[in-house]
């Protein structure tokens, strides 16, 4: 059983992988949980560039109604995943394994500040969006907008 601040840890991984899954981070994030898993093993590191792969696909392709349920599961697989890994090693291993996933999940958060998603937004600050004269404003518009002349509106108007 591993202690409560690796339990932590692995648990920012499994979010860390979820999150970046289909946004800038994700490349560099990939190649560094891929890298921490093979510990040096070519072949493992490949199996789990490709398990990574599938997970972001899963994340990309889920249906609105299922998509945090779908987050909720793969992050708790990559987070039991990262556990695994950390209790398979010996002490001195551990500690090692466990700054070197610290420092990458650091080095990523920052990295990529604030990215969204295939059809979100993502805002650093504050997002000031308004429609101002029968116009239509919005962050995301998934599907097809239309203004339409208001009912009975005169020559002058449209």
């Amino acid at each position: 059983m591993l202690e409560e601040a690796l339990t932590v840890l692995a648990a920012a991984g499994g979010t860390a992988v979820v999150q970046a899954a289909g946004t800038d981070m994700w490349t560099g994030l990939r190649q560094a949980v891929a890298g921490w898993f093979g510990r040096g093993d070519e072949q493992r590191q490949r199996v789990e560039l490709e398990r990574l792969d599938r997970t972001a696909e899963e994340l990309q392709t889920v249906l609105a109604p299922d998509v945090e349920r779908v987050r909720i599961r793969q992050e708790a697989a990559w987070q039991a995943r990262i556990e695994d890994l950390l209790e398979s090693l010996g002490d001195s291993e551990r500690a090692q394994a466990a700054e070197e996933l610290r420092v990458f999940l650091a080095q990523h958060e920052h990295e990529g500040g604030v990215s969204a998603g295939r059809g979100g937004m993502a805002v650093g600050g504050n997002a000031d969006i308004h429609a101002d004269r029968g116009s239509v404003a919005a962050g995301v518009i998934n599907g097809e907008v239309r203004i339409d002349t208001p009912f009975g509106a005169g020559p002058s108007q449209g």
